[in-house]
C-alpha cells in the first residue's frame, strides 16, 4: 500500500519573545512535532514547511516539489490575521489537496462581526452585538455588562479581565485600548453569564455524509480569592502561572440533559454548515441559567490536538492518531480543488498537469 507524502505547513512565529502575545504563537511548534510523529508512525512520508512574512519561498517549494497532501496547520500571523485564509487559497491555486477548511470558511471565522451577522440571519442564537470603529460618545443600545474584543483575533488574544465593562467610562477606555493595540474595529457583545461549552465537530472518513459531534467540553470557572469575571482570557489560556489559568480547568466529557444536548448538537451542525467548514471545527457557546444557548464563536481552524479533541475522542473510544491519519486520507481521496475546465480558464490560471 502506497502512503501519500505529507507536508506539514505552519506559521513561523514572528512576534518577539517578550511580546505580550508571543505565547499564543509558540504552541504551533509543539503541534507540528506531535502531528508529524503520528503521521510517521503511520508510515506517511513527511516534511515540514514553515511560512514567514514572505510566502514566496514556500510557494516555490510547493510548486516545484508538491507533496501528495498538505496538512494545514497555518493559523495566520497575529500581526496579519488575514494570512490564514490567503495561505489556504494558495494551496487551492497550486492544486494540492490539504486538510481542514478552505479559504472562504477561514476568512469568515476570522471576521467575528460578519460571522455573527450570518448567525443572526440564520436564526442561530448569539449575544446581541455591535461593531465600533472609533471611541463612542454614547452608551448605545446594548445592555450591561458588555465584553469588548478585537474583531479579527483568535486564541483569546486581546481578551482580559478588563474586557468586561459595566459603564460608559470603562467601555470607552476598553475600545480605545483594543483599537490602539490591535487596530479597529472592536467587537462588542452583551455579556452572557453561564456555562461555557466547547463543541468539536468532525467529519469521518467512513461517514462522508454525516457530521460527528464529540462529547462536549466545558471551561469550568472556579471561585478564587480575586473578583474575576467568568471569561476564558488570554492569561487563562496561555499563562500557566496565573490565577486565571489555574481557575479555568477543562472538563471533558460534560453530560447535559438529553434535550439540551440535542439542541446544542443541532446548533453546532448548523454553524458548521453555515460557515462551510471542512474536516473539523469547534463551536464555542454559553448556556445560561435558563438553558438558553448563545453561540460565541465558530472556529474553522481549531487545534487538532487540543484537550477537547483528545479527551472527546477518548470518551467515544476513538483513536486520536487514527483521526489525524484519516484527515490525510480524506484530503487525498477528495483531491485538489476543482477548477473550471474551460480552455479560457486554463490559459488564465494555468494547469498543473500540463507542466
Amino acid at each position: 500500500m502506497k502512503f501519500p507524502s505529507v507536508c506539514l505547513v505552519y506559521n513561523q512565529p514572528v512576534l518577539p519573545s517578550d511580546h505580550p502575545d508571543a505565547a499564543s504563537e509558540m504552541e504551533i511548534l509543539d503541534t507540528v512535532k506531535r502531528i508529524e510523529a503520528i503521521l510517521r508512525d503511520g508510515n506517511f512520508p513527511t516534511s515540514t514547511l514553515p511560512i514567514g512574512y514572505d510566502p514566496f519561498p514556500a510557494f516555490l517549494q510547493l510548486q516545484q516539489t508538491p507533496p501528495d497532501v498538505i496538512f494545514n496547520l497555518f493559523e495566520g500571523f497575529a500581526t496579519c490575521t488575514e494570512t490564514e485564509a490567503v495561505v489556504a487559497g494558495m494551496f487551492d491555486w497550486l492544486q494540492i489537496p490539504y486538510t481542514g477548511s478552505q479559504a472562504a470558511a477561514l476568512s469568515l471565522g476570522r471576521d467575528k462581526f460578519r460571522t455573527k451577522n450570518l448567525l443572526a440571519g440564520a436564526g442561530i442564537p448569539t449575544p446581541a452585538f455591535e461593531l465600533q470603529t472609533k471611541i463612542p460618545t454614547t452608551p448605545g443600545e446594548l445592555g450591561w455588562p458588555r465584553i469588548v474584543k478585537p474583531a479579527f483575533q483568535d486564541a483569546s488574544v486581546g481578551i482580559e479581565q478588563g474586557s468586561v465593562v459595566e459603564n460608559l467610562h470603562d467601555y470607552r477606555a476598553r475600545i480605545a485600548w483594543v483599537i490602539e493595540h490591535y487596530g479597529p474595529p472592536a467587537l462588542v457583545e452583551e455579556f452572557i453569564f453561564g456555562r461555557e461549552i466547547l463543541v468539536s465537530v468532525i467529519e469521518e472518513r467512513d461517514r462522508t455524509e454525516e457530521l460527528t459531534i464529540l462529547p462536549f467540553s466545558e471551561i469550568v470557572f472556579q471561585p478564587t480569592d480575586q473578583a474575576l469575571w467568568p471569561i476564558y482570557s488570554y492569561h487563562a489560556k496561555w499563562d500557566t502561572n496565573s490565577v486565571e489559568y489555574r481557575a479555568t480547568p477543562l472538563d471533558v466529557p460534560v453530560i447535559l440533559s438529553p434535550d439540551v444536548t440535542m439542541e446544542i448538537e443541532r446548533v453546532a451542525r448548523a454553524c458548521y454548515r453555515l460557515l462551510g467548514c471542512r474536516d473539523y471545527a469547534r463551536v464555542d457557546l454559553r448556556l445560561d441559567q435558563n438553558q438558553q444557548i448563545f453561540v460565541l464563536e465558530v472556529n474553522p481552524n481549531p487545534f487538532v490536538n487540543s484537550i477537547a479533541v483528545l479527551d472527546g475522542l477518548e470518551a467515544m473510544k476513538r483513536s486520536h492518531p487514527q483521526f489525524i491519519r484519516d484527515l490525510v486520507w480524506r484530503a487525498y481521496d477528495r483531491g485538489p480543488a476543482k477548477r473550471d475546465a474551460s480552455p479560457t480558464h486554463d490559459r488564465l490560471c494555468g494547469n498543473r498537469s500540463s507542466g
